[in-house]
């Protein structure tokens, strides 16, 4: 009688790290060891498995990590990922594997942001070097730009899973991302210590967060610390923003103000200014805006200030209590779908419950502030009333 072939899941983590990727990396591996499952992590997210030679032992050792309860034991102690991720779009590649040809491959050329580029979809390579290594489901953790690739596998039938993560709370279909709540803690944290400083020389502290499309992060900040804040989602008039902090210096005992800006944040007249390659996701590097209105606080109100980017120190490091329940209650989630043999499903949590959901159209792109409820125009800060019978991260997914 032939034995029947042990299953075997595949993990990997995509885009930034943040702090809770390892809880999911362990309560998956934890769970499917329990029931003899075998798991396999790829290294540095898509890229391990678009750059895998199946024929290279030096490429198998750099893209293969066998997990077990051995080399898990401790990770969900730690930040970042086990894993290690990068930003590869399998969909899209403007430069693929060296062992590969690229005439194999379907192509496009994209128009993005003044470039035009070729780039290559190599799905059939990434479906035949899972089906050869007879992973039976894969496990995609990352954020919008990770999952927009794995719901284009499960499109083209290979059993995906997934697990939401990014500190910009940004992604459809759920109202928390892991790594959020670490991030805002940390965020709070850095301001409140920066009050001294600022205080002391009596200026304006302009701080610069995550935040590309979507102004979660800082709108969040400036709710637990009692300050202005830009968003993505409304261009604010420099003027006003400037008027209202000179009023905030004036009014303080302490004679300073404080602002935070997400990256993507812009006034009226301003545009972000991005520089540096291209990634697959067609995303560049931003400039920091905390910066540039730093200028017009000089320029315009002759207003000092003191600038502190507060964003890759809010990746480093262990999860919070938020972020590790989450996280370990997404893995093990995510593990319970795949025993169903279900897929095209993400972890999530909506109406402040946890759920299991279709994974985000891309075409949708990530999830927006609703300005109406959530940010007042008027004051530029968060909206604090009408918050009886909100989930408690106070938006709906």
């Amino acid at each position: 009688m032939e034995m029947a072939t042990k299953r075997k899941i595949g993990i990997l983590t995509g885009g930034g790290d943040v702090p809770g990727l390892n809880s999911v990396i362990k309560g998956v591996t934890y769970r499917a060891t329990e029931v003899n499952m075998e798991v396999l992590g790829f290294r540095r997210g898509w890229e391990g498995l678009t750059h895998l030679n199946l024929e290279d032992e030096a490429s198998k050792s750099n893209y293969l990590l066998p997990l077990d309860r051995t080399n898990t034991r401790r990770i969900d102690r730690d930040g970042g990922t086990m894993l290690h991720s990068s930003r590869t779009n399998p969909a899209k590649m403007r430069k693929v594997a060296s062992f590969l040809n690229a005439e194999n491959f379907p192509s496009q050329q994209i128009t993005k942001k003044g470039e035009t580029f070729t780039a290559y979809d190599v799905s059939k390579h990434v479906i035949k070097n899972l089906e050869t290594l007879g992973v039976d489901t894969l496990v995609a953790i990352g954020g919008d730009d990770t999952l927009s690739y794995a719901q284009k596998l499960h499109a083209q039938g290979f059993k995906v899973v997934c697990v939401p993560k990014t500190m910009d709370n940004d992604v459809r279909n759920t109202e928390y991302c892991i790594g959020f709540s670490t991030a805002i803690g940390r965020a709070h944290d850095a301001i409140q210590r920066q009050r001294t400083t600022v205080g002391s020389h009596e200026r304006v502290g302009v701080f610069r967060i995550f935040g590309r499309d979507a102004g979660y992060t800082a709108l969040y900040t400036a709710y637990v610390t009692s300050i202005r804040c830009g968003i993505p989602e409304h261009k604010f008039n420099a003027g006003k923003m400037i008027e209202l902090l000179a009023a905030d210096k004036k009014n303080n005992p302490s004679k300073y103000a404080l602002v935070v800006l997400s990256e993507g944040a812009e006034w009226e007249g301003y545009k972000v200014v991005e520089y540096g390659e291209m990634d697959d996701y067609g995303h560049k590097k931003k400039m920091n805006v905390g910066e540039a209105f730093a200028d017009e606080l000089r320029k315009n109100a002759k207003l000092e200030s003191i600038v502190s980017d507060l964003t890759y120190d809010l990746r480093g490091g262990s999860p919070d209590f938020t972020d590790k329940v989450v996280a370990t209650t997404f893995g093990n989630m995510a593990f319970d779908a795949i025993l169903e043999g279900k897929s095209g499903l993400m972890a999530a949590i909506n109406n402040g419950r946890y759920a299991m959901v279709e994974i985000p159209d891309p075409a949708l792109g990530p999830r927006h502030v609703d300005v109406d409820t959530m940010y007042n125009v008027e004051r530029y800060r968060p909206s604090y009333h009408n918050k009886a019978g909100m989930p408690i991260f106070l938006a709906n997914a």
